[in-house]
């Protein structure tokens, strides 16, 4: 396991949403503190508290976000790279764990567990890692 994905398992161990997982491991790299990208991604959680996008799946796209942004407020340039490198990861996760919709991947409707929260988080994790280091 990549030690992003170990951290961001220890942080849900420690009771921290996916979303929060993934994004805490990272707040180094994205030069934020872990407090305040703990907050900024609590409401990510849980599918963003309807199942639907699964929270270490938004903190992908999150960080993402954080590093490839030019932060330009008059002339922003860098939304095309950042979609697609969203979508690229995004497209990952979902092969690698059949969806990336959090009520299909805890099998809410069909009683098949695709994979763990857990499982989720290190998976995120691991692919964000291996996205900044190239």
């Amino acid at each position: 396991m990549s030690s992003k994905a170990v951290k961001a398992v220890e942080n849900h161990h420690k009771g921290y949403n996916c979303a929060q997982s993934v994004a805490c491991a990272f707040a180094e790299e994205l030069k934020m503190s872990e407090k305040d990208v703990f907050r900024i991604m609590e409401g990510f959680g849980f599918g963003m508290g309807c199942m639907g996008t699964c929270g270490a799946v938004s903190a992908m796209a999150a960080v993402v976000g954080m590093k490839e942004s030019d932060g330009n407020l008059d002339g922003p340039s860098t939304k095309k790279n950042c979609y697609r490198s969203a979508k690229a990861l995004i497209g990952e996760f979902e092969e690698m764990n059949g969806s990336f919709i959090c009520r299909e991947i805890k099998g809410v409707d069909t009683g098949k567990v695709l994979r763990s929260c857990d499982g989720c988080v290190e998976d995120a994790a691991a692919l964000l890692e291996k996205y900044l280091s190239e």
